[in-house]
């Protein structure tokens, strides 16, 4: 596994990736996607157990299903920098006929994404019924998802949150982004979540929080301990807090940039606050 330094170099230039790929096609969703990068890195390069290439059934290894697909951008930046693709494919985000598309999709075969995902609302029956079936196939491996707090305002969540519980779906590790944070505004504005840990348990869950969802060491230790919970005859719900835009200041602390792109003075001074590590593409 990576050393810790190399892991919060990857968080670096993920951010670079993320701020680069929006600004250049002037579309994209850069707020979600940076206070969702320690989250990433920490899933690919730590936490799940992942066979080499990469194949559709994902048998006999961990799966994630990206159920706020509108975050594409830090998913195609760890996908590209674990090997799945080219790094340079990062230029072709949101370009007609490109694999990297706005939100995830599967017609053009991107290798990492198994569904086509954004359409709010259907990650979670998605990941539900992926770790049923490994667990009809006698496969032990886990399946990971990740769902905006917003989102979770849909109420095909709810279905299927009660399906698994009810099912004894006890392999799946479902974590909530809770920025707090949604298009429109914040959650609490647009409508009330209330006590998402309370809602969780009367649903059958075993809950769990990360505190500080931008702070990797957290996010590693948060995931670990979610797998320990993992295999008891509840479905595990991690709820991890995040900053919005996490890593460049002025995207911080507000909705304003869950779809909006920088110009070029604001994404020199993204870069600026983000120090090169890896290279770029």
């Amino acid at each position: 596994m990576p050393q810790l330094q190399e892991l919060q170099d990857l968080v670096v230039q993920v951010r670079r990736d993320i701020v680069r790929m929006v600004h250049k096609v002037n579309s994209g969703h850069p707020g979600g996607s940076l206070g969702c990068t320690e989250f990433f890195v920490a899933l690919y390069n730590e936490i799940m157990n992942l066979k080499e290439g990469f194949d559709m059934d994902g048998k006999e290894e961990d799966l994630f299903f990206l159920s706020n697909g509108h975050i594409s951008p830090v998913y195609y930046s760890v996908l590209a920098r674990k090997g799945y693709f080219p790094v340079d494919e990062l230029n072709t985000f949101r370009l007609i006929n490109s694999r990297l598309q706005g939100h995830p999709t599967t017609h053009e075969g991107l290798p990492g994404v198994r569904i086509a995902s954004g359409s709010l609302g259907q990650g979670m029956s998605v990941a539900v019924g992926a770790a049923l079936a490994k667990k009809l196939n006698g496969d032990d491996h886990l399946v990971y998802s990740l769902h905006g707090d917003g989102e979770l305002q849909e109420g095909q969540n709810w279905e299927a949150i009660m399906f698994a519980a009810g099912n004894n779906v006890d392999n799946l590790i479902a974590t909530v982004d809770h920025n707090g944070q949604q298009i429109d505004g914040a959650t609490k504005d647009v409508l009330p979540m209330g006590d998402l840990r309370k809602k969780f348990e009367a649903f059958g869950w075993e809950v769990m929080e990360i505190k500080n969802g931008n702070n990797l060491e957290e996010v590693i230790a948060g995931l670990n301990k979610a797998k320990s919970l993992a295999g008891n005859g509840k479905p595990v719900c991690v709820i991890m807090d995040t900053v919005m835009g996490n890593g460049v200041d002025f995207m911080m602390y507000t909705h304003a940039w869950h779809g909006k792109a920088p110009n070029d003075e604001q994404l020199a001074t993204a870069l600026a606050q983000n120090p090169e590590t890896l290279g770029d593409y």
